[in-house]
């Protein structure tokens, strides 16, 4: 990815990288954040272990990290980022008053990509930190290409488990609510068998890609979790905004109207979904959500088919 590719991703203020700048004196922070203003979205942190929690609700592309703080000093919480496989990815660069070769190497042994010296040049720290952010967009398209399925171009299972076990945990650790939307096309066998596997595969690429781009939150995520079944994985989303957004989903793969002429439904292909959440009172567990999710769906179907059904997770 070239310069002019990552400035045009800047233009959509919902695309801005987000940097996370940590010291402990607060005119540190202000001016740094000074430098990315309109440019990124900046957060600040006073602490090592505000930093730590920051990180876990609000995930940074970047984080400029000083070294000498109170309680936990810059070279802790690098080590506990690149210890933690949700934040390990993270580049971290180091600014500080402390220039010396040892320090600079500890720095970067700990997994820091880059080390500034204070007094920061805007031009020098700015020049650098987008360096890095193209580096990291490149790598995290790499790694996306491995967790996408090859036939729909959504995410596969491997990626969803790996996100429902860091999207659970975080729900659990912040009190937001989280939903899970399980579906399939409803009677794909029988669509296979009049209109053959090509017509098959390319009636789930359009599933598949109706699904993903009406799911429009950034978080929000489609993965197809085996055969013409897909998985739809919403943070921070109750309970009536799932169903509100699987009736949308149901909805939009119906008007698609993908001929389906051995279809119970309709004459056109449609999908059962099966939603299941939990709120703020209920801690989110991957195994209850998915066996909800499960649930559901096959209510879904013994309803008829190309309907919603959905489950609020109680608290036990």
């Amino acid at each position: 990815m070239d310069n002019s590719t990552f400035d045009t991703l800047l233009v959509d203020p919902a695309a801005l990288p987000k940097i996370l700048v940590v010291d402990d004196q607060p005119v540190n922070l202000q001016f740094i954040a000074h430098i990315f203003a309109g440019s990124y979205q900046v957060f600040t942190a006073e602490s090592g272990q505000l930093a730590l929690d920051m990180c876990h609700t609000t995930l940074p592309d970047l984080i400029l990290l000083d070294i000498m703080m109170p309680e936990m000093d810059g070279f802790e919480v690098c080590k506990r980022l690149k210890t933690n496989p949700a934040t390990r990815d993270i580049p971290v660069i180091f600014i500080t008053a402390h220039s010396d070769e040892a320090s600079e190497t500890r720095g970067l042994d700990l997994g820091a990509v880059d080390f500034i010296s204070k007094p920061v040049n805007p031009a020098v720290v700015r020049a650098r930190v987008k360096t890095h952010l193209t580096v990291k967009l490149q790598s995290d398209l790499l790694r996306r290409l491995v967790f996408l399925d090859g036939l729909t171009g959504v995410f596969n299972r491997r990626y969803f488990d790996q996100q429902l076990a860091i999207e659970t945990a975080r729900a659990s650790r912040t009190g937001q609510p989280l939903a899970l939307i399980m579906l399939d096309v409803d009677f794909f066998k029988r669509f296979n068998d009049r209109y053959g596997h090509q017509e098959g595969d390319d009636c789930l690429f359009q599933v598949a890609h109706t699904l993903k781009e009406n799911l429009r939150r950034p978080a929000d995520l489609v993965a197809r979790y085996g055969g013409e079944e897909f998985v739809c994985l919403l943070p921070d989303t109750n309970f009536e905004q799932a169903m509100a957004v699987a009736h949308e989903l149901e909805s939009r793969v119906r008007q698609k109207t993908i001929a389906h002429a051995d279809s119970d439904v309709t004459n056109v292909v449609t999908i059962s979904l099966g939603v299941a959440a939990c709120d703020a009172l209920t801690p989110a567990k991957s195994e209850a959500l998915l066996a909800a999710a499960d649930r559901q769906l096959y209510e879904a179907k013994h309803q008829g088919r190309g309907c919603v059904r959905g489950q609020i997770l109680a608290a036990s």
